[in-house]
């Protein structure tokens, strides 16, 4: 929020005019403020910075994560069938009508090609978010999801996210450390840890062992770590992962579900072990 300039402007109404200077400083420094606002792209009906991107660059971002998607799958030389039925999956899920459908796919098959330019691919996704970093992770962790498709990554799979990583924005510990959280999801959801939290409203028995460790995983943080810690981690993950925030960056309208249910996912996580802690 930009409140510099109704400070300065009731400081100094007030100060040459007494009431009604306060009150003419104000509107004056309301309108400085408004227009500061403006010149930086803040939006303060999503609290903050509105979506600059336009719906050109919002279009190569949804081509491009899907062809990435498919230069990935096709890293280890044959793209498995787990991997197609993820593609589609997602296709599902973010509600495509057939024209949008039709681009996903052509883009899927193009990144399997073995002339496709990945890293100057990539660098256009980094240009067109403008350095967003929100939604360059999202991004990357829509590569590792599909990399995970079949519970498993593959040597050649994890060489290809290195680059992506690279090409994005994100050192080697930062991409690991994603790998790490996403294969701790895909055992908290085959633990039926989301999906009994999302459908049953709580967790009606106790987590597996594997399940809670795998909650902490998807959390980033110990066993071990005090609730606070804990807390932090959770509100930092939120915050990054947050839908209404990535939507006012710029993140393709079509992709809000699946960044709806990643929310979803570390809550259900978050949740599991606050109850299992016992703290609020």
């Amino acid at each position: 929020m930009f409140v510099f300039g109704k400070i300065l402007g009731a400081f100094f109404g007030f100060l040459f005019g007494g009431p009604f200077g306060l009150l003419f400083g104000l509107i004056i420094g309301h309108s400085f403020d408004r227009a500061k606002a403006r010149r930086s792209g803040y939006n303060s009906s999503f609290g903050g910075f509105q979506n600059s991107v336009n719906p050109a660059q919002q279009a190569e971002f949804f081509g491009a994560a899907f062809s990435v998607m498919g230069h990935v799958a096709k890293a280890k030389g044959q793209v498995t069938e787990s991997e197609i039925q993820l593609a589609s999956i997602m296709m599902q899920r973010m509600n495509l009508n057939p024209d949008q459908k039709r681009t996903a796919q052509e883009a899927f098959r193009e990144g399997k090609s073995s002339s496709f330019p990945l890293r100057s691919v990539l660098r256009r996704v980094k240009a067109g978010s403008h350095g967003r970093k929100d939604l360059l992770q999202f991004f990357l962790e829509l590569q590792v999801s599909s990399a995970f498709a079949d519970g498993s990554l593959h040597p050649k799979e994890r060489d290809v996210l290195h680059i992506v990583a690279q090409e994005l924005g994100f050192n080697a510990a930062q991409l690991e450390r994603r790998l790490r959280m996403q294969e701790a999801a895909y055992r908290f959801q085959q633990g039926g840890g989301y999906q009994g939290h999302q459908h049953g409203g709580g967790f009606q028995q106790a987590p597996s062992e594997d399940q809670l460790a795998a909650a902490y995983e998807i959390l980033g943080v110990d066993a071990q770590e005090d609730s606070k810690q804990i807390k932090r981690a959770y509100r930092k993950l939120m915050n990054e992962h947050h839908p209404d925030k990535l939507s006012a960056k710029g993140l393709p309208p079509e992709m809000l579900e699946v960044a709806k249910e990643k929310a979803q996912e570390i809550q259900s996580a978050y949740d599991l072990v606050k109850k299992e802690r016992g703290f609020k």
